[in-house]
């Protein structure tokens, strides 16, 4: 199915743009520097590799004769006063070399530097064996060392050992082992950070659950490096999909007076709480009240209520009716008190509005979004691809294939239900119509009644949906629609949005929501309305549904739940806000249950622009923790 969408424009993010530039090589060649300085080379046209390698790790270079003396390892100093800047040049990592077809045989012969982490160190009576990777692809670089290597002595007296970092270099052969086309014959290596004993991921297997709890060191492992590669590679097609059909990114506020959903579920952000003592020090009466004993929140920081955005959606129409396309690509929060795999509390959400729009088009857009990003991921992500298909969820990859390749399935929510009553399968939850499908109805649809194939429910009851999706000519239903996809069941939810004000204002009326906190979001009907549509996805189910993980904790880098804020982080206090792990029952702020049991986790804002969420306290004086 084609997508309706603008003629494809320039990309803006040229590749390769967002490497890290290091500024510490001096143009100056009797500077001492960090590390030692290789001769520029060109790749050899001989030699082929992926372009989506080209984040590297690895610098290469042939040391040709007469050109350089030995290379030494500098130590203090890395450039003098008033010298320029070096020029810039990008590493060639593990992956380029071993990347290609040939698997790195092309480059047998050359002189290579490797830096990298060792995953695992063999001593042998005449030889030494070390794997070292540099987190650019799954691959290890098999080191082979003899007893006359400059540095052995570090190897044997145990200071490298597995998780240190080192440099190597060496030349690059033929392996004569079956695992890998080639192997570095060392020359000499240096320690660059010792391991401690203590090192918790060693060779042995550990359990996911384990390594959430040492979310500062799981990228290092196979699989949360690969799920880290693909979740990349999803983030930059993303990016590169909208760019090219002629949207607009655009960045929505954090911080937020209005909750989009309505389901009040928000954290609310407040400095109300003094920050001149720990949090757990805090007694209530701290806060300031209003005569009546209640809250303040005229003193806040904002004046009134402030909550983290449970979604972008509402800015991003905003701009919309400015600029026609738009998507907003950033973190939300929900305060949904949910332990389970499906659910986190700090998440990423794609968001697309498309302007002169309607539901059509919108499932259109959502169905060339998936398949271009699925396709994306499997041309490039090939042999994370394989590790998943292999260790993580067997025939993930043609599952993906069948999404890139099948054509998209709709039908209508009454549709939907009437299969299930059909259905030759007993539900955990009852079906009828009217009722909110879960996740089970979802994957018994995509994956049972058709086979595998992804599936979008269009027009829902209205009592089921947000307030600003289109009412149907019926009356009864909106212009709303999810995609359901094998394993995961929804994937992305969109919707027409009301473009008329009357039918809005009635809505907001209907379900007792307070107009005058949206009278911006009725501005947009009263000057220049236009019929517009949307959808968002939640990214990292979007990750999970790639990559097989079974655990949403496991495709986000750092995940936050009901009651475990702190993992992978260490505090560093500064100034201080705090965040209250409040629900709220309805949209409008209900001062009358202010007096109830607060709970507050700790956010540290190091620098203006700049927040960090560090390890959760709570005051002595408050009780009702969060469960879980």
């Amino acid at each position: 199915m084609a997508a309706a969408l603008t003629p494809a424009t320039p990309l803006r993010f040229k590749p390769y743009s967002t490497l890290r530039f290091l500024s510490f090589y001096s143009k100056n060649p009797t500077s001492p520097r960090l590390f030692p300085p290789l001769p520029r080379r060109s790749v050899p046209s001989h030699s082929t590799f992926h372009r989506k390698r080209c984040f590297c790790s690895f610098i290469s270079a042939a040391l040709q004769s007469g050109e350089m003396k030995k290379t030494e390892f500098a130590e203090n100093k890395v450039g003098e006063m008033g010298n320029k800047i070096g020029d810039f040049r990008k590493k060639v990592k593990i992956a380029n070399i071993k990347g290609g077809p040939d698997e790195g045989l092309n480059w047998v012969g050359q002189t290579l530097v490797v830096m990298g982490w060792v995953r695992t160190l063999r001593v042998q009576s005449s030889v030494t064996f070390l794997e070292v990777n540099d987190g650019s692809s799954l691959s290890n670089m098999q080191c082979v060392m003899n007893s006359d290597a400059e540095g052995y002595d570090q190897v044997e007296s145990g200071l490298i050992s597995t998780g240190a970092s080192i440099w190597v270099q060496g030349a690059l052969v033929a392996s004569q082992g079956s695992k890998q086309k080639v192997e570095l014959k060392v020359e000499k290596v240096v320690l660059v950070g010792k391991s401690d004993p203590s090192y918790p991921i060693q060779k042995k297997r550990v359990s996911r659950e384990f390594l959430r709890s040492k979310a500062h060191l799981r990228p290092r492992t196979n699989t949360f490096g690969a799920v880290a590669r693909v979740r990349n590679a999803l983030a930059y097609a993303t990016h590169k999909f909208f760019q090219e059909n002629g949207f607009v990114w655009i960045s929505s506020p954090i911080i937020t007076a209005s909750d989009c959903e309505g389901a009040g579920e928000q954290f609310c952000v407040t400095t109300l709480i003094p920050s001149s003592r720990e949090a757990a020090d805090s007694p209530v009466n701290a806060i300031p009240n209003t005569k009546d004993g209640l809250i303040d929140w005229s003193q806040d920081f904002f004046g009134k209520p402030a909550f983290l955005t449970v979604s972008g959606q509402l800015n991003a129409e905003t701009y919309a009716t400015a600029l026609t396309d738009v998507y907003t690509f950033g973190p939300t929060f929900r305060a949904e008190n949910s332990n389970t795999s499906r659910h986190l509390a700090e998440f990423w959400m794609i968001e697309p509005e498309l302007a002169f729009a309607d539901l059509n088009d919108d499932m259109a857009c959502a169905t060339a979004y998936l398949q271009y990003v699925v396709r994306h991921v499997l041309d490039n992500c090939k042999e994370d691809m394989e590790f998943f298909n292999t260790w993580i969820e067997k025939g993930v990859i043609d599952r993906l294939n069948d999404v890139a390749e099948k054509d998209f399935v709709q039908l209508t929510y009454t549709d939907a239900i009437e299969l299930l009553l059909k259905a030759n399968k007993k539900f955990e939850f009852p079906v009828k119509w009217g009722c909110d499908l879960q996740s089970e109805h979802e994957r018994y649809i995509t994956e049972q009644a058709f086979n595998g194939c992804p599936v979008i429910i269009r027009d829902y009851p209205k009592e089921i949906k947000a307030f600003y999706m289109r009412e149907n000519d019926d009356g009864k239903t909106v212009a709303a629609m999810d995609m359901l996809v094998p394993r995961v069941g929804e994937l992305i939810g969109g919707s027409q949005r009301e473009e008329r004000l009357d039918y809005l204002e009635n809505r907001l009326d209907e379900l007792k929501l307070n107009k005058e906190s949206y009278w911006w979001y009725l501005d947009l009907r009263r000057y220049g309305s236009v019929p517009h549509a949307g959808f968002g996805l939640g990214f990292e189910r979007l990750v999970q549904f790639a990559t097989g993980v079974e655990n949403i904790r496991d495709a986000i880098p750092f995940p936050r739940t009901p009651g475990d804020i702190s993992r992978g982080h260490a505090p560093t206090v500064t100034t201080t806000a705090y965040i209250v792990l409040g629900q709220r029952n309805e949209f409008d702020w209900n001062p009358e249950s202010e007096r109830r049991n607060l709970q507050c986790c700790k956010l540290e804002l190091r620098r203006p622009r700049d927040t960090r969420i560090a390890g959760g306290s709570w005051p002595s004086s408050v009780s009702g923790k969060p469960k879980g």
